[in-house]
C-alpha cells in the first residue's frame, strides 16, 4: 500500500525519472510543488507543456529553438564562414559565455558510439557535410568533448571534412584553470603539453 495519495505518488514517480533526481529528491520536490500556490504550480505545468509544444530543431544547425532559423543562424552579425561543431545544444551556452566566438554552430545531438548502436546515420553529420560543401567555409571547429566517443567523433568528422577547403581545427584540452598538476591524469597532461603556446 502506498504511503501517499495517488496523484502525489504519480508526481514523485515522474520526477524520479529525471537525471540526478533520486526518489528522496523527487519526494521533496513534489511536496514543494504541493505547497506552492496554485498559480506557481500551473505556471510550472504550462512551462513544461510549452517546452514540448513550441520547441523544435533549427533547420540549419539543429540547435533547439522556437523560431526557424535559430537566433544564431539568422543573426547577420555572425560569421557564417566559421562553424563550431558541438555534441549537444547545451554546449552552445558554454561557448557563448566566453564572448569570444562570433561564428555559427552545428549540433550533432550525440557522438559516435558503435557499442550503443550510434553511427553516423544517427547523428546530424550529413547536414554538416552539406553545409561544408555548399558554403564558403573558412574553418570548422570540432568542439566535441575530450572523451573516447568525442575524440572518435572528431576524428571521423575531420576525415569526412577533408577536401572541403575549410580549415579543420580541434578545441584545445588540458589542465583546467585552478587545477593542480599533481592530480592530472596521463591523457590530460599529454594534451596540456601538446597544446602549449608561446608566452
Amino acid at each position: 500500500m502506498s504511503r501517499f495519495a495517488e496523484p502525489l505518488n504519480q508526481l514523485i514517480d515522474e520526477l524520479a525519472k529525471l537525471p540526478g533526481i533520486g526518489r528522496k529528491s523527487a519526494q521533496r520536490l513534489s511536496f514543494h510543488i504541493l505547497r506552492a500556490s496554485e498559480q506557481d504550480a500551473f505556471a510550472l505545468a504550462d512551462a513544461i507543456r510549452d517546452l514540448k509544444a513550441k520547441l523544435h530543431l533549427c533547420s540549419i544547425c539543429h540547435n533547439i529553438t522556437d523560431v526557424d532559423p535559430c537566433q544564431f543562424c539568422s543573426n547577420p552579425t555572425r560569421n557564417r564562414a566559421v562553424i563550431c561543431v558541438v555534441e549537444e545544444p547545451s554546449n552552445i551556452a558554454s561557448i557563448e559565455k566566453t564572448r569570444h566566438f562570433s561564428g555559427t554552430y552545428h549540433v550533432l545531438h550525440g557522438t559516435l558510439s558503435p557499442l550503443n548502436g550510434i553511427g553516423p546515420e544517427q547523428l546530424r553529420i550529413d547536414s554538416l557535410l552539406e553545409r561544408a560543401r555548399t558554403g564558403a567555409l573558412q574553418e570548422v571547429i570540432l568542439a566535441t568533448n575530450p572523451t573516447v566517443e568525442g575524440e572518435a567523433t572528431a576524428g571521423y568528422l575531420a576525415q569526412q571534412l577533408r577536401g572541403t577547403g575549410a580549415r579543420i581545427t580541434r578545441i584545445a584540452t588540458g589542465i583546467p584553470a585552478g587545477a593542480d598538476i599533481e592530480y592530472a591524469d596521463e591523457v590530460t597532461m599529454t594534451r596540456a603539453m601538446e597544446g602549449r603556446r608561446e608566452m
